[in-house]
């Protein structure tokens, strides 16, 4: 559709200069921007915010939030659209308004959300953050293009993906469990598969592959470990399965290495609690596989250590979403994978979209352990929860007096313990702590080397103590 320069004029003289001073006072933001003239930056931001939210673009403004106005004739402000027009794929055109400033003017282009995106202005794809534009990278592109048509990669099939790539016995549980649920279903499993999307024109889903997978796939791989230091590895395993059987095969794994309390209640049964909340560590266990980026090179892993557990996933959060929002529970839940999501809600693997965070902060808290720690690490996602550091600490130090015959000493068990707490500790820290010289604390250290209890890693002033058990 052709738009001339007086149709895309949006009641100009409705604007006036004291609302362009109110704008300038705001400051540049995500959806406001200052220019001193018209140039390829200024399409590239038109181009930003076409892919974002939309926004203004003031041209006349300096860095400074100063209006100095541009010189502009009757052609000016045409040729600009024309230029904008040429140099963006699709084509945009913003809506203009001009505000006369001294003998000069201000330019005010306006552009909405885009509905069909990614937009591209000399083949580079932009989306405003914050207050400044962010060149994509191939996937943010392949996202933000697949979330303009309300889908996602798991939703498209894939022709490398044959029927018999899948278990008709897994799609045959699957309907089981739906049916425990409530749920009357009387199809059998192809056509269960096709009334779910998960099979379309005979061919499967990436969704479908993953959660029903008949043999292991790279795709899939979670790398678990039991870490005894940061690189000392007490066990390891590895899941390559299909991604509703691997909730289980993690959990046992993390179950396998963690502590468990049998408490005395007086009643003719006991109780058990773990080292960690077990319903608040399956759904990190389930958010991480459900939500993973499928895409990526990289593998889950899950490290258990004495006093953490990390889940990390190939997969940041989105750039609309900061680990404040997640925890302050402030944001709209964007399941990465929408028809696993799904599919899994309808499995009850999941309850609610976007509440999994606050259930997990909620049940260590109650635990009385520490909060969870969420943070973007690399390309992906980690959660660290941790436990009881009192309880942990006199773990490691019975097992150090339990690996030798000749018992340590009383200040050599404290020394121990100092060193779990902080294996950067000095001994001066550790002299104070104990309540003996630096004199005998070295002493003791040494004694500890010789029974292997203790090593010193890197030099004295930047190393630390590692316990040996």
């Amino acid at each position: 559709m052709r738009q001339t320069y007086e149709s895309t004029i949006n009641n100009h003289n409705l604007t006036t200069l004291s609302n362009i001073e109110k704008l300038i006072s705001l400051g540049e933001s995500e959806t406001l921007e200052f220019k001193s003239s018209f140039n390829n930056e200024t399409i590239e931001t038109l181009v930003a915010f076409a892919n974002t939210t939309g926004g203004k673009v003031l041209i006349g403004v300096n860095h400074k939030n100063e209006a100095i106005g541009v010189t502009i004739n009757e052609e000016s402000v045409q040729n600009w659209l024309n230029e904008i027009k040429g140099k963006t794929t699709p084509f945009i055109i913003p809506n203009v308004n001009i505000v006369p400033f001294e003998d000069k003017a201000i330019v005010i282009f306006t552009i909405q959300e885009y509905p069909i995106k990614p937009i591209a202005t000399r083949g580079r794809y932009y989306k405003r953050i914050v207050n400044s534009n962010h060149l994509l990278n191939i996937t943010e592109v392949v996202n933000l293009h697949l979330q303009s048509f309300n889908t996602s990669w798991d939703f498209h099939v894939n022709s490398q993906f044959k029927i018999n790539d899948i278990s008709l016995d897994k799609v045959q549980n699957a309907i089981d469990i739906v049916k425990q649920l409530g749920l009357n279903i009387k199809d059998d499993p192809l056509t269960f598969l096709r009334k779910n999307d998960l099979v379309r024109e005979g061919q499967l889903t990436n969704a479908a592959y993953l959660l029903f997978t008949e043999r292991d796939t790279v795709l899939t791989t979670i790398e678990l470990g039991r870490f005894q230091t940061d690189t000392i590895i007490k066990d390891s395993s590895r899941t390559k399965s299909d991604i509703t059987s691997q909730i289980e095969q993690v959990m046992d794994f993390v179950k396998k290495h963690i502590n468990k309390e049998v408490i005395i209640t007086g009643q003719p049964r006991n109780t058990q609690k773990w080292q960690y909340p077990l319903e608040a560590v399956r759904e990190i266990i389930t958010n991480m596989i459900i939500h993973r980026d499928y895409r990526a090179t990289s593998d889950s892993i899950v490290k258990i250590f004495d006093n953490r557990i990390e889940f990390y996933n190939p997969g940041r959060l989105p750039d609309s979403i900061t680990v404040n929002d997640l925890i302050s529970n402030n944001y709209k839940s964007t399941p990465r994978n929408k028809l696993i999501a799904d599919f899994c809600k309808s499995l009850g693997l999941i309850e609610k979209y976007g509440s999994g965070i606050r259930r997990i902060i909620e049940q260590f808290a109650a635990a009385n352990l520490p909060q969870p720690k969420f943070r973007n690490i690399s390309d992906g996602f980690m959660v660290t929860v941790f436990a009881d550091s009192i309880k942990v600490t006199d773990k490691v130090t019975d097992k150090v007096t339990d690996k030798v015959t000749d018992k340590v000493t009383d200040n050599q068990r404290k020394i121990i313990d100092g060193i779990v707490r902080n294996n950067k500790i000095t001994t001066k820290q550790l002299s104070d702590k104990v309540g003996i010289s630096q004199r005998k604390i070295k002493e003791n250290i040494q004694k500890l080397k010789e029974k292997g209890l203790l090593q010193r890693i890197g030099s004295a002033k930047s190393g630390h103590w590692q316990i040996n058990y």
